[in-house]
């Protein structure tokens, strides 16, 4: 990992306005994302954890700007995306990519894998010959573990997870610094899903890649992550490094999301205590006063309706947003 940023999100907020009447009168705005900040270096892996409903996959897309931003800014390269125009923020997005959550639908079934895989070739590359591109296309099919000759087959003759490596191919093929991997595993089998993982993880140490990876299981998310951040409804609750998230988290929710991973020991896993979460996550519509998980929390008091509390650092590369973090 390099010692310097190459992403800096400041203050970044991402609201919709739902429903109302006619000419806007009574809409209500659903602030998805509420102020997150955050730094990645290049080579890092950073997680981003909580239920659903919690902003994870908003913030990862409105990083890419692929959805418009209530506040806040993007900085890439040290260079404020929001101050690009529609050209410049267009040549800069072949060094960020996305790998999508559900693998068949995030590919054209129309078009082979070699023209998914080399469809941002044609946008960024278009002055590249056929010829070197089908020699690019099969070179990064055989990186992520396909067949040079799966090249002219359809989305449906691929497995799900042979569908989700010809999106991390066509992600890849431009080469680019940062993927953000949005529940790339989640619709796959158990042991699809390490393959997968493994595989992020070996072209991230090959190429440097700097990685936002979105996903509800914490196991994995331990796996392949070096800084871990816990949101909930849209704001920041805790971001440490993965030791010390695992080994130490001071967020009460961050403790209940922990007790939730089945331990690989059964005599351990029986013999443990969980913390169990009560009611279900508020509506965004409508949050609760003061600290959004209060309604939940075990440890909630009266301040906890009374003020939102502030990211706070609490050790090196330790922050939590929690009144009673150090009980």
């Amino acid at each position: 990992m390099s010692a310097g940023p190459i992403l800096e999100v400041e203050d970044l907020r991402v609201h919709f306005r739902i429903g109302g009447g006619m000419f806007g009168r009574g809409d209500r705005i659903l602030k998805a994302v509420d102020g997150v900040s955050f730094r990645l270096g290049a080579g890092e892996t950073l997680g981003l954890v909580g239920e659903s409903g919690c902003g994870k996959s908003t913030l990862g897309r409105a990083v890419l700007r692929l959805l418009p931003l209530a506040k806040g800014r993007v900085l890439w390269l040290g260079q404020d995306l929001g101050a690009l125009d529609t050209e410049a923020l267009r040549r800069q997005r072949r060094s960020m990519q996305i790998v999508f959550q559900d693998p068949l639908a995030a590919l054209n079934p129309r078009m082979t894998a070699g023209e998914i895989i080399a469809e941002p070739l044609r946008t960024f590359e278009p002055e590249q010959g056929a010829a070197a591109t089908r020699e690019r296309v099969k070179a990064m099919m055989g990186k992520v573990g396909l067949l040079p000759q799966q090249i002219n087959r359809y989305p449906h003759e691929f497995s799900g997870g042979q569908c989700q490596r010809i999106g991390i191919a066509r992600a890849m093929i431009t080469r680019p610094k940062l993927i953000v991997c949005d529940e790339p595993v989640s619709a796959l089998d158990v042991s699809i899903q390490a393959q997968i993982v493994n595989l992020l993880m070996e072209l991230q140490a090959e190429y440097g890649l700097a990685l936002i990876f979105i996903s509800h299981n914490l196991a994995i998310v331990r796996h392949v992550s070096h800084r871990i951040m816990v949101l909930y409804l849209g704001r920041v609750a805790e971001l440490a490094t993965r030791e010390q998230l695992y080994r130490n988290p001071r967020h009460p929710y961050t403790q209940a999301l922990i007790s939730a991973v089945p331990l690989p020991d059964p005599d351990l896993e029986r013999g443990r205590r969980r913390l169990v979460l009560k009611g279900d996550l508020p509506s965004p519509l409508d949050p609760p006063s003061g600290c959004a998980f209060r309604t939940r929390c075990p440890k909630a008091t009266a301040i906890c309706a009374r003020e939102t509390p502030p990211l706070l650092p609490i050790a090196a590369g330790h922050e939590v947003a929690c009144h009673h973090w150090n009980e």
